[in-house]
Formats: C-alpha cells, structure tokens, sequence
C-alpha cells in the first residue's frame, strides 16, 4: 500500500468510497438489464445436452437390441439346420430309441427357435418403442433450440448496447479499487455481497440509516457528519456518510 493511500484523510476515503458505490451501482443496474438471460441461455444450454444425451443413450440401448436380434437370428438358422439334419437322421435310424432321441431333438431346437422368435419379437417392439421416444426427445430439442436461439439474440442485443458502457464503468470501478486502503476495500465489498440492494456506503436520511431504516440517533449523526472516522450502522453493518457528501462527490475528481 502506498503512503499516499495510507496518509489519505478518513474524509477523502469516505469520499473514494462513495465514489465506488456509485460506479459499482451502475454496473450493478446495467446487469439487472440483462436480467435473467444469462441463465436461462445455460439452463436451455444444459437442457439440451441432457436431452441429446438421453438420445445417445436410447440410440445405443438400439444398437444393442438390434445385435440380440442378429444374434437371435443366426441361432434360428442354426436351429432350422439342426431340424433339417436330425430329421435326415431319423430315415436311418435302427431303433425306436434313436429315432424318439432325434425327435427330443427337433422338438428342443423348435422350442429354441420359439424362444428366439418370441425374443426377437420383444426387442423390435421394444426398438419401436424407443424411436418414438427418440421422436419426442428430438421435438422438444427443436422446441429448446428455438427458445435458446431467442434467448441468445435478446442477450446479445442487450449486451451489444451496454458493454461498452459496463466495460468503461468496469475500468473506472477498478482505478478507484487502487486508491482505497485494502482492507477497506474487502469490508466494502463483503458488505455489498451481504445485503441484497447491494449498497454498502450509505447516507443518513430523515435521522435514519438509507439502507435498513433505523434511527441513527443525534450524537452519531453529528459524528458521521465530521468525517473524522468511519462509522457503521449498529443495524445492517452498513458504512454511514452524510448526505451532503452526494453533492460533493459530483465535484470529485478521481
């Protein structure tokens, strides 16, 4: 920290202080312009890849019932060669016993191509099934892909007509970072990310805090207006300046 910052008067600090909230506070309303969208355009975003994600997994769920049903199909063939070959076999058979053994045979592997007729059956309808769902996940992904184009286009034409204006009130909030005592400047700031209208310098109106309300009572608020040291509301924990200090600090040159 330089001497210069280290010798300032609890006045000039009170005033660069002020001067902060008031740059801060235009920044602040310039992104309450954007409102919401920053994070509707990422909730849309995550939406998206989450549906698109479903989809690559139906897909793959597909892929795999479509190998059982090749799978199931080649053990159909097999079957059918099997029955071919058993009932070849029963023409030749010297017995009663070999030709009720080849005929458990064809009755197993009719049972096996049963079995695997029935599966096959399952797996396309369940095939079916799912690209319908692919369908209806692909038709809300269009529905999101719309919306979130609309999103990006009313962000970027917000954005477009205010960054250069945040970004000069940006560079000015950080030169004015430089001349406040750092461990003020961390007070400040904690103060701002504690109370929801984020204004952490404020003055007294009608004998009152201009940030919770409550009464400052006579002695405190001819204290403050000394400017003598740097007080802060028994209430909200707000730093406290008179309010002629708003009308001074149009004439501070930074």
């Amino acid at each position: 920290m330089s001497d210069s910052i280290k010798n300032q008067t609890v006045e000039v600090k009170l005033l660069h202080l002020f001067k902060l909230q008031s740059i801060d506070s235009q920044i602040d309303e310039i992104r309450i312009l954007r409102g919401e969208l920053p994070i509707q355009v990422k909730d849309l975003e995550d939406e998206i890849a989450g549906l698109q994600t479903r989809i690559d997994k139906i897909e793959n769920e597909n892929k795999e019932l479509k190998k059982q049903i090749a799978e199931k199909d080649h053990s159909v063939k097999e079957s059918n060669g099997l029955i071919e070959k058993y009932e070849k076999q029963q023409n030749n058979v010297r017995n009663n016993r070999e030709f009720d053994a080849l005929n458990k045979e064809i009755e197993f592997q009719k049972l096996e191509i049963e079995l695997s007729t029935k599966r096959i059956k399952e797996y396309k309808s369940k095939i079916s099934d799912n690209k319908e769902r692919i369908d209806e996940i692909k038709r809300r992904v269009a529905e999101r892909n719309e919306e979130l184009t609309a999103k990006k286009a009313e962000l970027a034409s917000i954005v477009s007509e205010t960054s250069k204006e945040e970004a000069e009130l940006v560079k000015t909030s950080e030169k004015l970072d430089k001349l406040i005592e750092p461990r003020l400047l961390v007070a400040y700031k904690r103060i701002r990310g504690n109370v929801k209208n984020k204004l952490a310098i404020v003055s007294i109106n009608r004998d009152s805090c201009g940030g919770c309300f409550a009464k400052i009572p006579p002695q405190r608020q001819l204290d403050i207006s000394t400017r003598k040291k740097i007080i802060v509301c028994e209430h909200c924990g707000r730093i406290l300046v008179d309010a002629v200090m708003i009308d001074e600090i149009e004439a501070m040159k930074v």
